[in-house]
């Protein structure tokens, strides 16, 4: 093999032109004719015995041509790939060149590569980073939260009331019919809630166990096809009306629900939690706008190959999320009343930009001569064991290395644009404006 030319074009593509010798050949003319030898028939030969200068004598030397051609071209590619040391990123068109003969052939292969890309700014650049502050108020609505978890439903005998819950059979009914959907039985059903179609509960308030009530109704218009704006009548059995035992907030309180010992130890729990949590969301928002600056301004050529895989995995990740609702991938098209072809045109613009990112992490990895210790691997996978709640070497069979390798890296890339950055105030809107 011999590499006559490697022309960089347009788009990150290469164009390898190759030259397969007559030594390289003929070991893939014997090839050939080992695998095609047994479907070969001449009077006089048993099947697979007819040797190979008699077919060729009989049929032509080009016999063979095609299939050693075929034998021969993929070592050949790979090993020229391997000379140029291209970075290929997608499948090659390839065709031949010139006359086959004995003495070999020239194949031309038009490559997608990994493109040269050209940092811009990723150092010093500014970006806003909003703090928000932790309020009391904001921490008890987290003891509200963790009360109404605690909340009990209690069976009381007296009528309902709004915020009671009442456990009920309904079935409804059009112009006398039952309609499909519109039976349940011993529904709990939160009064005021409003999870039901408007009047439905406000009609229940009042009711005791062992009641029947007739609740009429009006279906909504932007409710289903079938029901929207028609007047209902639904026939409801009362079974059970429950209240809420809210717990009391005190110190027993933050026993019952905490490791601490009293409200106020909890209190300040929660108002460290939520001043972490809020300090990780801003701070990755930060990060977020300042990689954004730098994807934009990098200098490159992207392969189109990239962009299509990219946008690939954007309906494969789709196709996870729908399978873990119990839905079919066929079936939730239906239900969004799109195409695959309408996903991946609407995933092309944000896989651009994941692309443009990737890129740009990659070429700060290279720029800063970033490395992943075997330490710094490790420590990832203990971080994301914990998180996960599995122990490390389980998660290793579900994680691979490289990927936490590259998750190591990424987070090294993204420190020194972060670490050298500057967080600005974000702008507040005019209100004379």
């Amino acid at each position: 093999m011999r590499v006559k030319s490697c022309e960089k074009t347009e788009k990150s593509r290469v164009i390898l032109t190759v030259e397969v010798g007559a030594e390289e050949f003929e070991k893939a003319l014997e090839k050939a004719y080992q695998k095609m030898r047994r479907s070969i028939r001449v009077h006089g030969f048993r099947p697979g015995r007819v040797p190979r200068k008699i077919v060729e004598s009989m049929y032509g030397v080009e016999v063979f041509f095609e299939e050693a051609v075929n034998a021969a071209l993929p070592d050949a590619y790979e090993a020229a790939v391997k000379e140029q040391n291209l970075r290929v990123v997608g499948n090659p068109e390839v065709d031949t060149e010139g006359e086959i003969t004995r003495e070999g052939f020239v194949f031309k292969a038009t490559i997608p590569v990994y493109p040269e890309v050209t940092l811009g700014q990723y150092k010093n650049l500014s970006a806003p980073k909003v703090e928000i502050p932790v309020t009391e108020e904001d921490v008890d609505r987290e003891i509200q939260r963790l009360s109404d978890r605690n909340t009990r439903l209690v069976s009381v005998d007296r009528e309902a009331r709004e915020g009671d819950t009442v456990v009920i059979d309904f079935e409804g009914f059009l112009d006398g019919v039952p309609f499909e959907g519109g039976k349940s039985e011993n529904y709990s059903l939160e009064l005021g809630s409003g999870n039901f179609i408007p009047g439905f509960e406000d009609q229940l308030i009042g009711a005791k166990a062992g009641d029947e009530r007739e609740v009429n109704v009006t279906f909504p218009e932007n409710y289903a096809k079938d029901l929207s704006g028609k007047a209902a009548v639904f026939q409801v059995k009362i079974h059970e009306v429950k209240e809420k035992d809210v717990p009391e907030i005190d110190d027993e309180f933050a026993k019952d629900v905490s490791e601490f010992d009293t409200l106020e130890e909890l209190r300040a729990d929660l108002k460290q939690k939520l001043i972490d949590e809020r300090e990780r969301v801003s701070r990755r928002e930060f990060e977020d706008a300042l990689m954004d600056q730098v994807a934009d301004g990098i200098t490159v050529e992207i392969p189109e190959i990239m962009i299509e895989r990219q946008a690939r995995q954007f309906i494969e990740n789709i196709k996870a999320q729908v399978y873990q609702q119990g839905i079919g991938y066929e079936q939730y098209l239906k239900m969004t009343n799109t195409s695959e072809e309408k996903l991946l045109a609407d995933a092309r613009e944000p896989s651009e930009k994941q692309v443009r990112m990737d890129l740009a992490v990659t070429a700060i990895i290279d720029a800063e001569k970033l490395e992943a210790t075997e330490d710094d691997i490790e420590e990832e996978y203990k971080k994301l064991a914990e998180q996960s709640a599995m122990d490390v070497e389980s998660l290793k069979k579900y994680v691979n290395h490289d990927q936490i390798r590259d998750q190591v890296l990424t987070r090294k890339a993204i420190a020194v644009v972060t670490d050298s950055a500057t967080a600005t105030a974000p702008e507040t809107a005019n209100p004379e404006a």
